[in-house]
């Protein structure tokens, strides 16, 4: 289950970074003139930025967001890989780096003019690697794996990701039982054979298949999701994530059983696409690693990524960024189900946020064993009271404390996920006590609302009016409750029209 919490659990994470690493350079400035020399504009230089690159930008993402990492990859001997080590050091990241005799750090350097791109300018060389580069590549590989959660490799075709060493990397992993989630840039997917997941871009995923796909085709999920699956049969991958630049990213499993999932975009004005692959990746990769939910990791890295692309550069989200953005998905009514249900010191972190933002909370709870309208009619009548209505439920276990063993007809994780799916309702917070009392006295709503119970009768509501919040006694609606369907149930099984 996911809330913005979840990103508070990646710094209990550490990831191991392997791929091509460069120096990101930019150079801001203006053009107001034409040269008297030649015909080009003039670039008057007024600041510089130098900051991780490739491979480095996924761990500049990732350190951003408390993550641990390491990072296996190759530099010069030169000044750029000076400062490189520098910037992977104030990351923090553990790193171990190949260096082979004449070869430059790869360097990227953009100009940029009133936020427009003029050129760029690269300084760059294919890497060789020699046998005893490959068996300190190996080495490496082998030391780092024990302390890692999960791998990710990004490709960007500068040389150190050859079939071989790639190779070595998935096998390597699998020994160890390593996740291994790869960013791909070559055509010949046999290179990423035996990774859990390969994520490259629509453009990436044609040049594959060598088919043009377009997702506003009726049958586009349809088709992309054939041929995926004949390219996963072929090249034994796991499982493919296609992301679809304004279309968003559809996952498909190589398990004919599971479904696809496809969630669109986020409409941003796009400012800058620079890196916008790199968080995705990091994004995605610590997701799976923190055991969320493929579809929710997608949703996270979609909005990571929506995020980075209105900013100009190379850029990092931050868990702020982050958490606001989950926030605001949820103020839209777009979180899952899965993102609703949460726990009560999740839903403490969530409330502070939310209140630092003037906004009203509220609180309601029951047991919903048997949704029917007259819940649905105190949802309704409790959400109008405030901006955020969080719903407590009681567990299996405190259930049965209050009604015996026969009780709850469904269990916890279908009453919630039942809840969580109406508009109404924004977080679900399951809790063991016989009562919300403790829960309520966690989450201090502003709001608390029911229907059936007398404020002096009423031992939650007493203490949220201790502390200057609002207690509202909600009208009931009757003929409704649980007890009189499970009678109109008993009575058509004994007529016999009904077998239950």
């Amino acid at each position: 289950m996911l809330s913005t919490t979840v990103i508070n659990s990646f710094k209990n994470l550490k990831i191991l970074c392997i791929g091509d690493i460069m120096l990101d350079k930019f150079m801001y400035g203006d053009v107001e003139r034409i040269s008297p020399e030649a015909p080009v504009p003039v670039f008057k230089i007024n600041r510089e930025k130098v900051m991780l690159g490739g491979t480095g930008n996924v761990i500049a993402n990732l350190s951003s967001l408390r993550v641990k990492t390491m990072f296996i990859g190759a530099a010069g001997n030169d000044e750029s890989s000076v400062l490189l080590e520098r910037y992977l050091k104030e990351t923090g990241c553990e790193y171990s780096l190949i260096k082979p005799l004449n070869y430059p750090t790869t360097t990227k350097i953009r100009m940029i003019a009133n936020n427009n791109h003029l050129i760029r300018a690269d300084k760059e060389t294919s890497l060789t690697l020699s046998d005893s580069d490959i068996e300190n590549f190996k080495s490496f590989i082998e030391k780092a794996l024990p302390k890692c959660h999960i791998v990710l490799v990004s490709d960007y075709n500068k040389g150190l990701l050859t079939k071989q060493t790639t190779q070595l990397i998935i096998s390597l992993c699998k020994e160890q039982g390593k996740k291994v989630l790869v960013d791909p840039k070559e055509r010949d997917f046999s290179k990423y054979s035996g990774a859990d997941i390969v994520k490259p871009n629509l453009k990436e995923f044609e040049s594959v298949c060598g088919k043009k796909f377009n997702p506003s085709d009726r049958y586009f999920k349809q088709k992309i999701t054939q041929e995926a699956r004949i390219v996963m049969d072929k090249y034994n991958i796991g499982n493919l994530l296609i992301t679809l630049s304004k279309d968003g990213m559809i996952f498909i499993p190589s398990d004919k059983t599971q479904e696809c999932a496809h969630i669109p975009a986020e409409a941003k004005e796009v400012f800058d696409v620079s890196g916008a692959g790199d968080t995705s990746l990091a994004v995605l990769g610590a997701s799976v690693a923190a055991g969320v939910y493929i579809n929710d990791a997608m949703k996270l890295a979609n909005l990571a990524s929506g995020i980075v692309v209105g900013k100009l550069g190379t850029a990092c989200v931050s868990p702020s960024e982050l958490k606001n953005a989950i926030i605001e998905e949820n103020a839209k009514g777009k979180l899952s189900q899965g993102l609703k249900i949460i726990s009560d010191d999740e839903a403490v972190e969530i409330i502070k946020e939310l209140k630092s933002k003037n906004k009203i909370i509220g609180f309601t709870n029951g047991q919903f064993d048997v949704l029917h309208l007259g819940h649905i009619h105190s949802f309704a009548n409790a959400k109008k009271e405030c901006d955020y209505l969080f719903v407590g439920i009681n567990s299996d276990k405190s259930v049965k404390n209050l009604k015996g063993d026969n009780f709850p007809l469904q269990n916890e994780k279908t009453r919630a996920y039942v809840v969580a799916s109406l508009e109404f309702v924004d977080y679900v917070v399951l809790f063991d006590e016989d009562t919300a009392l403790e829960l309520v006295k966690k989450l201090k709503p502003d709001v608390i609302a029911k229907e059936g119970y007398k404020i002096e009768n009423w031992p939650e509501a007493q203490y949220v009016m201790s502390y200057g919040g609002h207690a509202v006694e909600l009208e009931r609606v009757e003929d409704y409750s649980v007890n009189s369907i499970l009678e109109k149930m008993e009575n058509i099984k004994k007529s016999g029209v009904l077998n239950v």
